[in-house]
């Protein structure tokens, strides 16, 4: 399969572009997923943490982007659970 389509990458070189931006786009797709699937609000092991959520720290950035924000400066607001 890998053959034909460098056969046909040789022949239809304008289709390169296309094949390279659709690779990136499924890569950085995949790669975002992943980065939400393993994020403090998911929980795989309902047994073990049924709420991990509750167990991390008041200085952790949770956004994907921050703008002129100190998270290390944050002190925490609520209780202990």
């Amino acid at each position: 399969m890998l053959s034909t389509v460098s056969r046909q990458l040789k022949s239809h070189p304008a289709l390169v572009p296309l094949f390279i931006f659709i690779g990136g786009g499924t890569v950085m797709s995949g790669a975002y997923l992943l980065r939400l699937a393993m994020g403090p609000h998911v929980s795989w092991n309902r047994n073990g943490n049924p709420e991990p959520w509750n167990k991390t720290e008041p200085t952790h950035q949770h956004k994907f982007y921050k703008v002129n924000m100190d998270y290390s400066k944050l002190k925490k607001e609520g209780p202990d659970f």
